[in-house]
């Protein structure tokens, strides 16, 4: 085991650590031939510059993030927003999967220490997405819970609250420095797995433990590989 001690739980981040985040193609599917091929790649990337900017000021429904990133995102390349087609993107999310073997590791790891999910996902959301991984959580924390999403200090406070637990307590998992490991570092927890997924840099200063393969994360906690 390469933790010092064995935490009280391990907590996730779950939409592009546990579930595959599919809104890049969902998007594609739904604007379909109103997104030009010449535009696509910029509206995508600044589309999630976008999310994570909704996301860092007054708590609005995740909907709403997602409506007024597309909304902004259109009017920076030029293309017509269209409010249904933010609704319809946003009512896929529940029907995306976990990434290839997330559901046996997860299984695995919860015979060694119990689960935890704090998500950017609102309730209902959480929850759909919780089921699809068929694995056994203690706890699922949604940002329509905690009235704040990721990267706020605040969830991660709110966190420490709602386990009852020290920043020592816990091993966080994430595959974003960007929206966890560097808020997860500023509040102290020490213990931190970086699932690197290729979306985002290796910021290896930030202190964790990186794996490449979801099979290599109950190894961590002394477990043998399948």
């Amino acid at each position: 085991m390469r933790f010092e001690n064995k935490p009280k739980f391990v907590t996730f981040d779950m939409n592009g650590t546990l579930i595959k985040f599919s809104i890049n193609d969902t998007m594609r599917e739904v604007l379909g031939d109103r997104l030009p091929a010449e535009v696509a790649d910029e509206y995508l990337r600044i589309c999630k510059a976008y999310r994570i900017d909704e996301c860092t000021g007054a708590y609005q429904p995740f909907h709403r993030v997602v409506a007024r990133s597309m909304e902004r995102a259109s009017r920076s390349v030029g293309l017509e927003y269209r409010e249904d087609e933010a609704r319809a993107v946003y009512d896929r999310i529940p029907t995306w999967g976990p990434y290839p073997g997330v559901t046996e590791a997860l299984n695995r790891l919860a015979e060694e220490v119990p689960l935890v999910i704090i998500t950017n996902s609102d309730t209902a959301h959480a929850v759909r997405l919780t089921e699809n991984l068929k694995a056994p959580f203690e706890v699922v924390i949604s940002a329509e819970e905690m009235g704040v999403y990721k990267p706020r200090l605040q969830a991660f406070e709110y966190l420490f609250d709602k386990l009852g637990v020290t920043p020592d307590e816990l091993v966080h998992v994430s595959a974003s420095p960007m929206y966890d490991h560097r808020s997860a570092a500023v509040m102290g927890i020490k213990n931190k797995v970086y699932v690197d997924r290729g979306f985002e840099h290796d910021e290896h200063w930030l202190g964790y433990e990186r794996i490449t393969d979801i099979a290599d994360l109950p190894v961590l906690f002394g477990l043998p590989r399948p």
